[in-house]
């Protein structure tokens, strides 16, 4: 393909992180993946971090990467990562500590304390967030309860892909759609939740002002453009950062008939909805708002995902026994169906150290045979899933008044055949697996929107379309699956019955 313009998109996961080009002939973009490399928590005594200072440092072998390669500029570039975490920076714009990382324990108990000065019913009704201990909102009331030192010096929080936009730039403001991650922000007001900030006692001055979706947040420090060898100044764009926002960006065909599954760590499931759904019939259900590229709402579940299968592999490999996906499937495809079977959303998988033994103590629990083979391990997690998934497709059909006939899975689980074709035949919808590397595609689509290479979202879309292929399942509903769905319910019921009230 001739290249017109390369734009390059940083997208940072919860496990790994990447950077890579979009390398755009005027039709379509090709993607080339620039550097690759891990991510996760780093614990330091009773506390669990986020290590910026060495993501940033693997950004910059990506960046110098595409300078040696192509010796040329690229036309911008943009960061989108996942959502709730944050970094907070002092008078003189300096980054006081390592953002906090989502799973750290702090915030345990500190919804109830938060609940004491405003019902969590309000709270969904003004934010229409879900009341989770990991966002935002917590992670700051823990630390106005602890009087730490940090929240005391700060001026400005920003999160995550805002950080490193500014680390890039200079920018010192939140996404849209980030900023719908928070539980700090108010659908109804188009802006923070500023009485609600002042109630807990959080200081509304370090809310920074909210950017949207495609805007240029400035070019590139002259600091950034020397390390990396960009011969002249780069624009940052502030993209559709929350990394959600950007794989639902890209979905070819995306429509009001559609639900989609972002499939990664993290399973996200939900449709588009014109206004924000902040109804205590959504909040019971477990839903949550938030906002898309085109400042409508993602009206959403939040499901573990493959969370408790990368965590599976992550214990198999200490002994040496290193699993590939492709093995982890194969096994599955030939263990027995419905053999046992897990809630992915049960609260003993949210963080134990050893996730095998998790899994085995939680069909002893459950009287269900113990999976000893990995194959048995990756069968009952994808069922599982597949189950889930059928559960939040008759909560999201009864909260929209819509038929929802096709299923749209993004993501890197996109690549799991197996998973999609048990999808499909699990809640008897369509499914169409692909783009696998949507976050990324949304990313640089949402760059060649705001540098003027593509003219609008519907031109974007279409050539996002023309990228990538994409794999149709048809369902195969069968008998099985109706009576797998009983005790699937019956095990949600437990895990509902061990939450508090």
């Amino acid at each position: 393909m001739h290249t017109v313009a390369s734009f390059l998109g940083v997208d940072l996961g919860a496990s790994s992180g990447r950077v890579m080009a979009g390398n755009w002939d005027g039709r379509r973009f090709q993607l080339e993946e620039l550097h690759r490399f891990p991510n996760g928590g780093v614990c330091i005594g009773d506390r669990t971090y986020w290590d910026v200072l060495s993501i940033w440092g693997q950004m910059h072998q990506g960046f110098r990467r595409f300078s040696t390669i192509h010796r040329r500029c690229p036309v911008s570039l943009a960061v989108d990562a996942w959502g709730i975490d944050f970094g907070l920076l002092d008078e003189g714009r300096r980054l006081i500590s390592n953002p906090v990382h989502y799973r750290d324990r702090r915030t345990e108990g500190v919804p109830e304390r938060l609940f004491e000065i405003i019902d969590e019913k309000t709270l969904f009704s003004e934010t229409g967030v879900q009341s989770w201990r990991i966002n935002t909102l917590f992670q700051l009331y823990s630390m106005v309860l602890a009087g730490a030192t940090e929240i005391q010096f700060a001026k400005t929080m920003l999160t995550i892909p805002d950080l490193f936009s500014y680390f890039l730039c200079g920018a010192t403001t939140v996404e849209y759609t980030e900023a719908t991650t928070t539980q700090m922000s108010s659908p109804h007001a188009n802006d923070w939740a500023r009485q609600l900030m002042r109630k807990v006692g959080i200081p509304e001055g370090i809310l920074p002002d909210v950017s949207r979706p495609s805007a240029r947040l400035g070019d590139t420090r002259p600091a950034v453009l020397k390390e990396c060898g960009f011969s002249q100044n780069v624009p940052v764009i502030a993209v559709a950062s929350h990394d959600t926002a950007s794989a639902v960006a890209a979905i070819p065909n995306m429509d009001a008939d559609s639900a989609f599954i972002s499939s990664g760590t993290w399973s996200l499931m939900g449709t588009v909805i014109p206004g924000s759904n902040t109804s205590d019939e959504a909040r019971r259900l477990g839903f949550t708002n938030e906002g898309s590229a085109t400042r409508e709402f993602l009206l959403l579940k939040n499901l573990a995902g493959l969370w408790i299968i990368q965590e599976c592999l992550r214990c198999w490999e200490k002994p040496g026994r290193a699993y590939g996906w492709s093995d982890l499937v194969e096994a599955a495809t030939v263990a027995s169906p419905f053999c046992s079977m897990l809630d992915p959303g049960d609260r003993v998988f949210e963080s134990p150290e050893d996730m095998p033994a998790a899994v085995q103590q939680y069909c002893r629990e459950t009287a269900q045979p113990v999976p000893q083979r990995v194959g048995e391990f990756a069968r009952a997690l994808f069922e599982g899933l597949a189950l889930s998934y059928r559960m939040v497709l008759v909560s999201l059909e009864a909260l929209t008044g819509r038929s929802l006939s096709t299923i749209r899975i993004v993501g890197g689980g996109s690549r799991n055949a197996l998973l999609s074709q048990m999808v499909a035949d699990a809640c008897n919808r369509v499914v169409v697996a692909g783009p696998a590397e949507a976050t990324v595609l949304g990313n640089v689509m949402m760059q060649a929107i705001a540098t003027g290479h593509i003219s609008d979202f519907s031109q974007g879309r279409r050539a996002v379309a023309e990228s990538c292929d994409c794999k149709a399942y048809e369902p195969r509903h069968s008998a099985a699956w109706d009576e797998a769905m009983v005790r699937f319910e019956r095990l949600t019921n437990r895990h509902h019955a061990n939450c508090p009230a």
